[in-house]
């Protein structure tokens, strides 16, 4: 036997042995810790799996499918005009009302058509941190300069990021740049103005399908709230229609796949997420049938499915992680909420340090991180702090971690999420001096 070779299984397996055998099940906390992690894995599988990640799938296998690796390379790709690359990727968030989950898709569908690394991690950071209406949010709750700094620093930190990203892994991305003058622009088969609106439709369902609740009873965001479900319906049926004429797949099949949900619709109104859940199964379907499953729409499905089997475990996985390290928002895990309170009162570097990791590997949902932080900062928490834990919390979370590294490997994975951490911590000390 060479132990060379085999003292890393070894070791695993004892370290593996050690943890089970001195596992203290028997402890309060552990026991409320290990009720946590399944209490959230459910929340997160009932809120996000369904209306996030799913539509999140499809749209990143339409970018599979439906875009040319040469027009990726020519707007993200390491040859690209930066000012524009950057410009597009650093303020995506105000389009995608995302969490730092629901971005992977799109980031990993970007990333393996070619994107350089740089433009692509700006889009990873934006994604979840430019959320306009979290913004809106942090202003009116946690107050305007918060929401301010919020919004220019998510900005900058997104063309910082990725501008490092890029210096650091320079002769990878040269390489890169060295392969793109081979590719040449592929004809796309329909006008660019059709593609556009394909994928505007399934934005569309994905933003207005997530869009939250707000506190106030009156106002644009509340109108748009109540009427949500209303406007997805909108764009599930322009969906419908782009599939009907532009895909050819014809108007009967279109109707016969979409009537389990029209009439879940009219018998459940109470219940939305049924509608939208036998909507995405007759859009399976419909991709699965014989006489599209060799096409595009059979490319399609194949390519969300192979997104979605790679990425959910690990998400998944993360999720359980964390809701047994950290609990759920209001809930504690493993670790005290009276621990993480007193490490980040005032303005000092290590509360800085500590809000930023701990952001980092918490995972909150979108607009969840506003409250949180209402009550950390009611307990003592200091405002230099808060921007620190604003800026890394909902960009990243342990699951998200999981799933970048296994899109871009363990060391690009490292810089990013520590240039994210350093960032926010640099940023909470110069906001918590001044204010």
């Amino acid at each position: 036997m060479n132990w060379k070779v085999e003292w890393k299984p070894l070791f695993w397996i004892i370290v593996v042995f050690v943890s089970c055998f001195f596992l203290p099940v028997e402890t309060e906390r552990v026991q409320s810790a290990l009720i946590e992690s399944l209490y959230l894995v459910k929340w997160y599988a009932r809120e996000h799996v369904l209306l996030c990640l799913i539509p999140a799938f499809f749209i990143a296998g339409a970018v599979a499918v439906f875009v040319s690796q040469a027009a990726v390379m020519k707007y993200l790709g390491p040859k690209a005009n930066k000012v524009l690359a950057y410009g597009v990727a650093s303020v995506s968030g105000t389009i995608l009302a995302v969490c730092s989950c629901t971005i992977l898709p799109l980031f990993a569908g970007i990333y393996r058509m070619g994107a350089g690394l740089g433009p692509a991690c700006a889009f990873l950071y934006s994604g979840p941190a430019i959320n306009i209406l979290a913004i809106v949010l942090t202003a009116r709750i946690l107050g305007l300069e918060m929401g301010i700094a919020r919004a220019v620093g998510a900005i900058i930190f997104a063309v910082v990021i990725g501008l490092l990203m890029h210096f650091f892994f320079r002769h990878e991305e040269a390489e890169k740049a060295a392969a793109a003058p081979m590719m040449s622009e592929a004809d796309e088969g329909r006008p660019l103005w059709q593609t556009s609106l394909y994928f505007a439709s399934m934005v569309g369902i994905l933003v207005f399908a997530n869009w939250g609740k707000t506190d106030d009873p009156t106002g644009l965001w509340h109108d748009i709230y109540a009427a949500k479900w209303w406007i997805t319906s909108g764009f599930s049926i322009a969906l419908a229609l782009i599939l009907a004429t532009w895909f050819k797949l014809g108007f009967m099949r279109i109707f016969l796949a979409g009537l389990p949900a029209l009439l879940m619709a009219i018998i459940q109104p109470q219940h939305p997420a049924l509608a939208f859940t036998f909507g995405v199964i007759g859009l399976s379907l419909l991709s699965n049938l014989k006489s599209s499953r060799d096409g595009e729409m059979g490319q399609w499905f194949e390519e969300s499915w192979d997104f979605a089997k790679k990425i959910l475990p690990l998400l998944l996985i993360g999720v359980l992680i964390a809701g047994f390290l950290l609990g759920r928002p209001g809930h504690e895990g493993i670790i005290p909420s009276t621990w993480v309170a007193s490490l980040v009162g005032g303005n000092s570097l290590s509360a800085n340090l500590f809000a930023s990791v701990f952001g980092a590997f918490m995972y909150f949902a979108t607009l969840t991180e506003v409250p949180i932080l209402q009550g950390l900062i009611g307990a003592g928490m200091g405002k230099g702090p808060a921007l620190a834990l604003l800026l890394a919390g909902p960009a990243l979370s342990l699951p998200n971690m999981l799933v970048i590294r296994s899109v871009m490997g363990t060391k690009k994975t490292l810089v990013f999420v520590l240039l994210v951490m350093v960032m926010a911590t640099i940023s909470g000390l110069i906001f918590g001096a001044f204010f």
